[in-house]
């Protein structure tokens, strides 16, 4: 039986943390931001069981919105990004720094329901997006507080001890967003920023109707990559960011590898953004469900 589940090089589940932490109208875009990572990794093939979606705000349903329990990432509005299959996890205040850290580590409630759990294991690629207001080392909270990279790293170490991940694709859309993973050290974390230290990240498409920009533009170019590829594609990551162009995106992105074993061009990108089904085989017999031989008297 040891040999069957003797695989320590398998991967076998992909799960997604997806973080908004903007609040207040005006973040309209960090919302949309989110959302629309959230319809891709969806699209290609991961459940929502294996998906945490934190939203620290719900513009749908804001008194502002012309366009009520709708949120779109584009003016010409032709994807509803809210619809009627979104399963919000954490909502408005839930969004913490805490629970963030608590999701990541595995250090929740005992009473904690289980769509608000990260169920990972050894064999777990984790994708996590965060998109927000942040700076030099950090990236706020609802406006209110902030986490800073160190404790992001030391939690991917807390990760990496509790095996609770394989791999790890750590992308952040923000101000100065690479360095949010300057201070990682765990292995086997491929990490993706959208600018430089100094430099800001740009909001794009403002929508008239609305009144604010509905997506930014390192995300969307992101996005746009994504809506010609499926859950059968064999695109790696090194063609994902060969795609940067940084006078589209205004600022920088930065890719950093050296934590990471694989090369980029064999890291195909449903390794993290799809399903996975992977089976282990063994050519042993196991007697599982044989009755016992009948005992002579």
């Amino acid at each position: 039986v040891a040999q069957f589940f003797d695989s320590t090089d398998s991967h076998t589940n992909n799960w997604a943390v997806l973080v908004c932490t903007s609040r207040f109208w005006f973040n309209y875009r960090h919302i949309a931001n989110t959302l629309s990572m959230y319809r891709t990794v969806k699209r290609l093939g991961i459940p929502d069981s294996h998906i945490i979606l934190m939203l620290a705000d719900d513009v749908a349903c804001n008194p502002r919105n012309s366009y009520p329990a709708a949120v779109y990432d584009h003016p010409r509005k032709t994807t509803d990004l809210y619809g009627d299959n979104v399963e919000v996890d954490y909502r408005g205040y839930e969004v913490t720094v805490e629970n963030f850290i608590r999701l990541l580590t595995g250090r929740v409630p005992t009473d904690t329901p289980r769509n608000k759990r990260l169920l990972t294991d050894d064999k777990s690629n984790v994708f996590i997006y965060m998109t927000g207001h942040g700076g030099e080392d950090f990236l706020k909270f609802q406006d209110s507080e902030e986490i800073n990279s160190y404790d992001i790293a030391d939690a991917f170490e807390q990760m990496r001890e509790k095996q609770r991940y394989r791999e790890i694709l750590f992308v952040i859309d923000t101000c100065q967003a690479n360095t949010m993973y300057s201070k990682f050290y765990s292995p086997n974390i491929l990490s993706i920023g959208s600018s430089r230290k100094g430099e800001n990240s740009y909001s794009h498409f403002h929508d008239y109707d609305l009144g604010v920009s509905v997506i930014d533009r390192f995300t969307y170019y992101n996005l746009e990559f994504f809506e010609s590829v499926d859950m059968s594609t064999k695109q790696t990551m090194e063609e994902l960011v060969s795609t940067y162009n940084t006078t589209l995106i205004g600022s920088h992105p930065g890719i950093r590898t050296d934590l990471f074993a694989r090369k980029l061009s064999e890291t195909y990108l449903t390794d993290f953004f799809g399903a996975v089904q992977n089976i282990e085989l063994t050519t042993d017999i196991f007697p599982i469900g044989q009755p016992e031989t009948a005992k002579k008297h």
